[in-house]
């Protein structure tokens, strides 16, 4: 049995994840503990300029991966002070960074890239722990998107016998995995669908005030456009088959306004947001179904913070009338966590020399061990 920390910043910006997590030698694997460190508003608003601009000074980068590691380093100290957990006993930190800007199949004609922040040798210097980090690009080196990972943890926790299952993580970008029944010989499929939380929240930040629309509860007073929502699913994104990985660069309020009239009320806009985020996850469990040639699921376990949206998961229970929603806690795993957990549990497959990516998933030419290490 080893301890490891996950640490966690989805393009929310919400804050920092950290997530202590026990794993036994076979893989079993239990969450301890956790503790959100939230992000500082000069430090998410430098965060957001640096997703959204065209190019960026090396000191502002150098300057935002500082705080930001930082922050990383204050989650895990005040997480292990919360659980009364020694130093000595944690084996090491799975670091995902943050996420700036992800283009798996490049950019105007240039290689492929993804870059997260983080700086894994001033954060093993910080907390004296040994850091895992720079899990996508090796996935990437081989052909793959470099996203989403998190599948092949999800397969470790949710994956029974005579169950189709999906797990959807509802972030800033909604990410889908189809699990077969453990018998099966049916690959597992992985995705992202489009976006989720980062448009809600960016509508509702700019018409409303706040981070987030609690509950979904000021989309659920709008009207869905039908006409706007039909534009919006003409992006050629939703309509790729997989893999396929997105993020800011693709979806982000300057999209949203290239299909708006200027006449929408803003509620209503925030309702077909929210349409578009389950719709494009009912085409996207469809098109799974088909390369597959899977049953209906048994079971969607939904996690990240739209879990928590009353409005959307509504409205996913209408796309998905034979399928039952089943909270991730009813698995032993908050909502909240599974990000984070994953990342532990991949630096804990990184210190074993064993592979993280599902080729089936990210396209890459086959299993990789990903992450390098940075000793204390």
């Amino acid at each position: 049995m080893a301890l490891f920390v996950g640490l966690m910043s989805g393009t929310s910006l919400d804050g920092i994840d950290a997530a202590l997590v026990e794993i036994e030698s076979t893989g079993q694997t239990r969450l301890l503990a956790t503790h959100a460190e939230a992000m500082p508003e000069a430090l998410r608003e430098r965060l957001l300029r640096l997703c959204q601009a065209d190019r960026a000074a090396f000191a502002e980068l150098a300057g935002a991966e500082d705080a930001f590691c930082r922050l990383q380093a204050a989650a895990v100290l005040q997480l292990l002070e919360d659980s009364g957990v020694a130093a000595e006993q944690v084996s090491a930190i799975g670091s995902h960074g943050q996420t700036i800007e992800h283009a798996p199949w490049g950019h105007a004609g240039g290689p492929a890239y993804t870059l997260q922040l983080d700086n894994p040798s001033l954060l093993a210097e910080l907390t004296g722990f040994t850091v895992v980090a720079d899990f996508r690009r090796r996935d990437l080196a081989a052909g793959g998107q470099a996203a989403p990972l998190a599948p092949a943890f999800h397969e470790a926790l949710f994956r029974r016998a005579g169950q189709w299952q999906l797990v959807l993580n509802l972030g800033g970008f909604a990410n889908l995995t189809l699990l077969p029944p453990s018998e099966s010989d049916a690959e597992i499929l992985g995705f992202d669908t489009g976006p989720a939380n980062a448009l809600l929240d960016a509508w509702h930040a700019r018409h409303r005030g706040g981070r987030f629309d609690a509950d979904g509860a000021w989309g659920a007073s709008g009207q869905v456009d039908s006409g706007l929502l039909e534009r919006l699913l003409g992006d050629p994104f939703f309509h790729r088959p997989p893999p396929r990985s997105t993020g800011r660069e693709a979806f982000h309020l300057d999209w949203l306004g290239q299909h708006l009239t200027g006449r929408e009320r803003a509620e209503d806009v925030q309702a077909t947001l929210a349409e578009l985020t389950a719709t494009s996850v009912a085409l996207g469990i469809e098109m799974a179904r088909e390369l597959v040639g899977a049953p209906v699921a048994t079971a969607l376990i939904p996690c990240g913070g739209g879990a928590h949206n009353r409005d959307l998961l509504g409205r996913l229970a209408r796309h998905l009338p034979e399928t039952a929603l089943v909270p991730s806690s009813d698995w032993g795993w908050p909502a909240d966590w599974l990000e984070a957990g994953a990342f532990a549990w991949l630096a804990w497959r990184r210190l074993e020399g064993l592979p993280g990516n599902l080729p089936s998933v990210t396209g890459a030419a086959g299993s990789r061990v990903l992450g390098g290490v940075y000793a204390p």
